[in-house]
This record gives structure tokens, C-alpha cells and sequence, in this order.
């Protein structure tokens, strides 16, 4: 199956050429940490300057956060042979994206500039050949208990271990695509809790 067939596949996206837009923007965790579910302004700009800024989750009280993230790379049927016979030269690629995406996701807040660093009660990656598309579908879980969202965690986990299969895959094909890096799911916070395809309106 080629890259726009199997992008097509998959529910919830708008394409454009090639490439696949996740219509419904993951809950970011500024409008976690101050704004209503369903407000439109954005807490990491400053109201009065416009410019960027961290805010500031101290008056809030922890509770339990999960986030749950996804990804997809679509390998080609030759590169899915060699990941699903564990013949790729640099060895096991789902074991190795698997302790990548729980690596990724504790350093979250050293690659995004705003995030709040977290203490992670809990982060599971699991990787799933899907033979149909010749791909790997990607899911990322973290939990905390903290005064924030863990959207951001979980979503690095799944775009971290995707950039390892990559990684792993690119002495076989460069033609490997990540697509589908989108927040499936979250708990706790004021927003509530989100299920990907299930907003309201």
C-alpha cells in the first residue's frame, strides 16, 4: 500500500498533496493550566506585550494527569520484512524505539521551551506492526500528579520512538514516512478529559 493510500486510512484527518493535518489540535497544556475548556485565548502570550511565556501553575493543586499520544511510520513492504524478521543491521528496532520514546519523554521540557518539567509517575510505549499498511502504529501513555497536563510527555514519547524506528530503518530506505502524531487521549485538569474524534460541535 503507498504512502497516500495508507494515510487515508486513518479517520479524523483533513489531507493536503501528501501530507496529513490532524484536524482537532491536542488540549495544550497553557489552556490545562488557566483557561476554560473551550476558551480561544492562548496563556503562553503574554496579554499585554504578546510575547511568549511560561505560566504559572503554582496556585493550582496536583492531581492525577494521563495523556495517551500516537504516531505511525509507514516502512514499505521490504523494511516491514526486515523489522517484522528482526533483520535490520542495527538490531531490534521496536525494542530499541520502545526505551527511546520512555527516554524522549523525560526530557520533554529541555526540547519544548515552555513546558513545565514534570516528575512522570508513569510512561508505556508500545510499538504494533500492522502488515496491511506495512507500518508501525505507535502509542505513548504518561501519567503524573502534578499541577499540569502530561499531553506534552506523552507526545514526545510517541514522536521520539518513531524518530528512533526511522533511525533504526534508514540504512534499508529513506523513503520511510512519520505521519499521525496526534494526542489520542487525556484525564485530570480543568479541560477535563479528551478523547481524539469525540469534541464537541
Amino acid at each position: 500500500m503507498n504512502v497516500k493510500a495508507a494515510i487515508r486510512r486513518l479517520p479524523g484527518l483533513s489531507r493536503c498533496g501528501t501530507f496529513a493535518v490532524w484536524q482537532n489540535a491536542s488540549t495544550s497544556r497553557a489552556a490545562d493550566a488557566h483557561t476554560p475548556s473551550g476558551s480561544s485565548s492562548l496563556t503562553h502570550v503574554a496579554s499585554d506585550d504578546g510575547k511568549a511565556q511560561m505560566v504559572d501553575v503554582s496556585g493550582k493543586v496536583p492531581t492525577r494527569r494521563t495523556a495517551i499520544a500516537g504516531s505511525r511510520v509507514l516502512l514499505g513492504q521490504e523494511v516491514f520484512r526486515l523489522v517484522q524478521e528482526n533483520l535490520i543491521k542495527k538490531g531490534d528496532v521496536l525494542t530499541t524505539a520502545k526505551l527511546a520514546g520512555i527516554m524522549g519523554s523525560k526530557r520533554t521540557a529541555d526540547l519544548i521551551p515552555l513546558c513545565h518539567p514534570l516528575s512522570l509517575s508513569h510512561v508505556d510505549v508500545s510499538l504494533t506492526l500492522d502488515a496491511n499498511d506495512h507500518a508501525v502504529d505507535i502509542r505513548a501513555e504518561a501519567t503524573t500528579v502534578h499541577t499540569t497536563g502530561v499531553e506534552m510527555e506523552a507526545l514526545t514519547a510517541a514522536s521520539v520512538a518513531a524518530l528512533t524506528v526511522y533511525d533504526m530503518c534508514k540504512s534499508a530506505s529513506k523513503a520511510l514516512v512519520i505521519t499521525h502524531v496526534r494526542l489520542l487521549e487525556k484525564t485530570g485538569g480543568k479541560s477535563g478529559h479528551f478523547i481524539a474524534g469525540r469534541e464537541p460541535g
